[in-house]
């Protein structure tokens, strides 16, 4: 099976290379930077993104879009959320079986919050194609490493997810196939929101206990979202849910916590954003889950406190004392 990753970030490299290895599977690699591109061919290695680990040597890398494209079985889109859609719009056409995604994040539109599923499902309709996203908890480091993760495949079509599942793993990385678009949507891009609510607990010293506590009322409220928009709330159970939540607000190579982590000691936003050098998508989503919770009549204390955190009104203090000053309330 030929597949394409067309986004050469931290992610879709590792992902790539980590497909790449297997025999079974023909795996290019497309980024838009041509200088980028040829200095990963010639290296081996991606020095901005995944700097020390070489990549497989049978990844095969272009900067070519219609060249990446032709013949591919299966499209998995690596780019940041709001670049998902311009993509989309410049692919040639293409005889894949489907596109998956693995962006983790919400759209602007208009007023409101667009979920990534709906601009993927109109691609799908004009070029009568399945989508779906291929998410759970993995930094891109260890997955480049070859070490052990689990992911989950979800399309609405779910003997096409089992398939996919079962052709994209490895003696390490296990797939788990899903129906669940929507609630393994949500649970991607509200993780975000959570790992820099507890970079602030953190980076404040308020302990482990605090940083459970929040995590677990955090998940409550993410269910609420997902079945509010039509999810399935044992997904926010499953990998896509705990594991990631998990992975993001306690591991120190997310990028988000770190936003958290600087936040609290008093770094503005600026200047943390250039210091990463890479998306941080929670900082994005937090204001659209907040917007979409509120059109859903949703409510999400977490989201609501990080969303106004980075909006500047108020300061990391203020926003743990609003969280744990709220009226008393049953736990379910």
């Amino acid at each position: 099976m030929k597949i394409s990753v067309l986004g050469a970030g931290a992610w879709g490299t590792a992902l790539a290379s980590r497909l790449a290895a297997n025999p079974d599977l023909r795996v290019v690699l497309w980024g838009r930077n041509a200088t980028a591109m040829d200095a990963i061919l010639a290296a081996r290695v991606s020095t901005h993104y995944l700097p020390g680990i070489r990549l497989a040597d049978e990844l095969q890398v272009t900067a070519n879009l219609s060249e990446a494209v032709s013949g591919a079985q299966l499209l998995i889109i690596g780019t940041p959320v709001a670049a998902t859609e311009p993509l989309l719009a410049s692919l040639p056409r293409s005889s894949a079986r489907a596109v998956l995604s693995l962006s983790k994040g919400f759209i602007a539109h208009g007023e409101g919050t667009q979920l990534l599923p709906d601009v993927l499902d109109k691609f799908g309709a004009a070029h009568s194609m399945p989508t779906g996203l291929l998410s759970g908890p993995s930094f891109a480091s260890e997955a480049a490493r070859g070490l052990p993760l689990a992911l989950v495949c979800a399309l609405k079509d779910g003997a096409l997810a089992t398939e996919l599942a079962h052709a994209l793993r490895d003696p390490a990385m296990r797939v788990y196939a899903s129906e669940d678009v929507i609630g393994v949507s949500l649970c991607g891009a509200v993780k975000n929101i959570f790992a820099i609510a507890a970079g602030v607990s953190d980076g404040l010293q308020l302990g482990a206990n605090a940083r459970a506590a929040l995590v677990t009322r955090g998940l409550a409220e993410l269910r609420r979202l997902v079945e509010a928009c039509g999810g399935r709330g044992d997904t926010v159970s499953g990998l896509a849910g705990v594991g990631d939540v998990l992975l993001t607000t306690t591991g120190d190579a997310s990028r988000n916590r770190q936003v958290g982590l600087q936040l609290a000691a008093g770094k503005p936003l600026p200047e943390i954003l250039t210091s990463l050098g890479h998306v941080a998508e929670g900082v994005y989503a937090a204001q659209l889950a907040h917007s979409l919770a509120q059109s859903k009549g949703i409510d999400m204390p977490i989201t609501r406190a990080v969303a106004a955190l980075l909006s500047g009104e108020i300061t990391p203090q203020r926003a743990i004392e609003a969280l744990m000053t709220r009226k008393p309330r049953s736990e379910f």
